[in-house]
C-alpha cells in the first residue's frame, strides 16, 4: 500500500541518478511541514490523496522527502520517472499539480540539483560566452546591447536607422524588445533586412563586429522560418521569448539553430508573474538553468534597475549561468554542469551610466549590458546615448572613475549630469 507519509523518509541517501528539488514550503493551516512535504513529494511523483495497491516496481519510482530544515524540504525523484531530453514532462512532473494543493498555503521550486543523465539528454548552448566573444570579437569588456525605445510604434526604415546610430555609438547588439514581432507598422523581414544593410555600414565605419537581436517569437513552425531568414540575411542571432513561446518550442529553435550556426538570446518576458512572490511559484535561478540545460547562449538575469530583483537574486541567477559548478546555500543545491557551456548573463531593467559600474564590480566583466531608455533618453540623441554607454565601460575597464572620465567625455558627462547615480523606479 502507498500512502503519503510513504513519500517522507529522511533517512533516505539521493542517488546517482535523482533529480533533486529544493521547495520553500508555507504549510496550510492544520498541517505540518512533514505532511505538506509528504503530500508534494506524493502529488509529483506517483501517489494520490486515497491509499493505493500497486505493483512492488512502482513503489520504486515513489519520489522522497528526505530533508527538512524550517520551511525547506529537499525532494528526490528518481530518474526514470523523467523522460530523457523533454523539458515539458519533467515540468510537469515537479512544477505541475503541487502549486494548486490544498495543503499548501505557498509553494516554491528554489531550486533544482540536474543529474548529469537529464542534462546530457539537451543539446547545450552551442556558443556560450566564449563563442559569443567570437562572435563578436570582443575579448574582454562586457558586451553592450540597446532596445529602441519607445519598444513598439517605429516603422522598419526608422528602426534601422536608430540601429545604426547605436551601433556607430559603440554599442555591439541591436536588441528587438519583448512585442515587437511582425506587426504592420514594423514587419519582420522589412525590418530585418534594413537594419542588415545599416549593421553592414556601420561595421565599415567602426571597424567593429555588430549583430541584431532579432525576435523571431511566434508560432513555432514560424519560428524555424524565422531564423531561417535571419540566417539568409546574414546574421548571427535569433532573440526568443522563450516563457511564453514554451519550452518545447525553445527546443525545436535550438535544433534549427545548430544547423544554421545562430545564437540565442533569450528573453524573460513572464518570468515575474511566478518567480517574484518569494514564497510562491519558481526562482528565477532556476529558469537559469532550464535556459542553459535547452541550449540558449546568453539569458536575462536582473540589473538591479527598474524591475524587482535584489543584489543576491541576481548573483544566484549569474552563478547558474556562468558557473561550472556550484557549492550548495540555503537557497541553492550543489551542481555540477558536466561540461555545459556557460552562458552569458544580460543585465537590463532601467540601467543608466550611472549605475551599471556596480554590475561589473559585483559580477566582473563576463556581462552583457543591455540599456534601453539609458541610451535613447540622452538628452544629446541616440548616438551621443550610446557613445556614453561606451564611455561608462571604457572608463570601468581603463580603472579611471566615472567622474573623472566624465571630464574628457562630453556624452558621459551630459548623461551624468541628467541622471546621476540613482536608481530608476
Amino acid at each position: 500500500m502507498i500512502e503519503y507519509k510513504d513519500f517522507l523518509n529522511l533517512k533516505y541517501t539521493p542517488k546517482k541518478d535523482d533529480l533533486i528539488v529544493l521547495f520553500k514550503i508555507k504549510p496550510s493551516k492544520g498541517f505540518s511541514m512533514k505532511d505538506a512535504s509528504s503530500r508534494v513529494a506524493s502529488e509529483s511523483s506517483n501517489g494520490t490523496w486515497a491509499a493505493l495497491f500497486p505493483p512492488e516496481h512502482i513503489k520504486e519510482l515513489s519520489a522522497q522527502c528526505y530533508d527538512i530544515k524550517g520551511n525547506y524540504a529537499k525532494i528526490a525523484y528518481p530518474g526514470d520517472l523523467f523522460e530523457q531530453g523533454n523539458m515539458p514532462q519533467i515540468l510537469s512532473s515537479i512544477a505541475g499539480n503541487i502549486f494548486g494543493m490544498k495543503a499548501v498555503d505557498g509553494l516554491r521550486i528554489e531550486d533544482v540539483k540536474w543529474p548529469e543523465k537529464i542534462i546530457k539528454s539537451f543539446m547545450h548552448p552551442q556558443f556560450g560566452i566564449e563563442g559569443v566573444r567570437k562572435i563578436m570579437k570582443i575579448k574582454k569588456r562586457p558586451i553592450t546591447a540597446t532596445v529602441p525605445k519607445p519598444k513598439v510604434g517605429y516603422y522598419a526604415e526608422e528602426h534601422a536607422k536608430i540601429g545604426y546610430d547605436l551601433w556607430l555609438g559603440g554599442v555591439d547588439l541591436l536588441k528587438d524588445d519583448e512585442n515587437l514581432s511582425n506587426q504592420k507598422f514594423n514587419p519582420f523581414e522589412k525590418r530585418l533586412r534594413l537594419s542588415m544593410k545599416m549593421r553592414e555600414k556601420a561595421e565599415k565605419e567602426t571597424g567593429e563586429k555588430k549583430s541584431y537581436l532579432v525576435n523571431i517569437t511566434a508560432e513555432t513552425d514560424e519560428m524555424v522560418k524565422r531564423a531561417k531568414m535571419a540566417k539568409d540575411y546574414g546574421n548571427e542571432y535569433v532573440m526568443i521569448d522563450i516563457l511564453t513561446a514554451g519550452w518545447a518550442s525553445v527546443q525545436t529553435v535550438r535544433k534549427k539553430c545548430q544547423d544554421l550556426k545562430l545564437a540565442i538570446h533569450a528573453h524573460r518576458a513572464f518570468h515575474a508573474s511566478f518567480d517574484r512572490n518569494p514564497n510562491h511559484g519558481m526562482a528565477m535561478k532556476v529558469l537559469c538553468e532550464i535556459a542553459r540545460i535547452q541550449g540558449v547562449d546568453q539569458i536575462h538575469i536582473g540589473g538591479m534597475g527598474k524591475l524587482a530583483g535584489e543584489k543576491e537574486e541576481i548573483k544566484e541567477n549569474w552563478t547558474k549561468c556562468s558557473s561550472s559548478s556550484n557549492n550548495e546555500t540555503k537557497n541553492m543545491l550543489e551542481q555540477n554542469w558536466f561540461g555545459t557551456k556557460p552562458i552569458l548573463g544580460v543585465c537590463s531593467g532601467g540601467l543608466h551610466v550611472g549605475i551599471v559600474e556596480r554590475l561589473f564590480n559585483m559580477l566582473g566583466t563576463d556581462i552583457a549590458i543591455q540599456v534601453g531608455g539609458g541610451v535613447l533618453g540622452h538628452p544629446d540623441g541616440v548616438l551621443a546615448g550610446a557613445k556614453a554607454l561606451r564611455q561608462s565601460i571604457d572608463a570601468y575597464m581603463s580603472k579611471i572613475p566615472l567622474k573623472e572620465y566624465a571630464e574628457k567625455h562630453k556624452e558621459l558627462k551630459t548623461a551624468l549630469n541628467s541622471w546621476g547615480y540613482e536608481t530608476p523606479i
